[in-house]
Parts: C-alpha cells; structure tokens; sequence
C-alpha cells in the first residue's frame, strides 16, 4: 500500500476535499522559505495543471490560514506573502526587491505596564527592514 503524503494528512486534518491541485499547492508550499504570494504560487503551480483558477490558490491558502496551517505575512502592501512556517520566528525584510528572510531567535522584549495600554501579551513577531547582498552591492555599483 501507499503511504500517504504530508499534503494528503493535511487536506485530511483539515476537512479538504484531495484533489490535484490542492496536492501541488501544499507540495509546492512544504518547507518553502521565500514567503509566496499567491500570484507567486500560482504561477508556479499551473505549469503542472494549467486549467486551475487563482481561485483555487486563494481558497487553499485561506482555509489553510484559518486553520494555522499557514501564517500571512503583509509586509508588503501591493500583495500579501504566505508563509507555512507557522513556528514563532521573525522576518529580514529587503526595502528594494522585497525579498524575505526568517530570523529564529527569540528576541526577549520587556514592554512595561505603562506602555500594554490594558493589553496581555502572548507573542511578538519583528520586522527588521534593510537591504539584502544583492541589493546592497547593487546600490553601491551604481
């Protein structure tokens, strides 16, 4: 018998219905470190199934999000990043080409009582924005 896919376990645990698309969505996904965007992901993926929707993406990634499967980042206003890394981490985020970076460090940040506003806090999540090599090199060839 064939065992089963890390994507076929999820659409189970998630109540989604298996089909191929789905499967190339959440295989293209797995371990996945550049922060898709849907476009991104779509691109990608209708290589291999050229009949699939934007839609289909969209709905993936929004029952994934809903169940924590699958974290979205706004980083960037013009389109939102996916990322399945859903363990707590932090971003490098490049001003110029936009790339995106994980950071696994817990950063331990104390924010006095004064300043919570009546908020409890459960968990952080930064940002730090500059520029990567690439760009970076770039901008002092210029």
């Amino acid at each position: 018998m064939k065992e089963k896919t890390k994507a076929q376990d999820i659409c189970e645990e998630l109540g989604l219905k298996l089909t191929p698309q789905r499967m190339a969505i959440l295989g293209y996904l797995d371990g996945n470190t550049s922060h898709p965007s849907a476009e991104d992901i779509f691109a990608a993926v209708s290589r291999r199934f050229p009949g699939m929707s934007l839609a289909t993406v969209y709905n993936t990634l929004a029952s994934l999000k809903e169940k924590g499967k699958l974290l979205e980042l706004t980083i960037d206003p013009a389109k939102k990043r996916y990322d399945p890394d859903t363990r707590p981490h932090h971003h490098l985020i490049c001003l110029d080409c936009k790339r995106v970076s994980d950071i696994d460090r817990a950063f331990d940040l104390e924010i006095p009582d004064s300043l919570r506003n009546g908020f409890q806090i459960t968990g952080n999540h930064i940002e730090f924005y500059g520029y990567c090599p690439e760009c970076k090199g770039a901008a002092v060839k210029r």
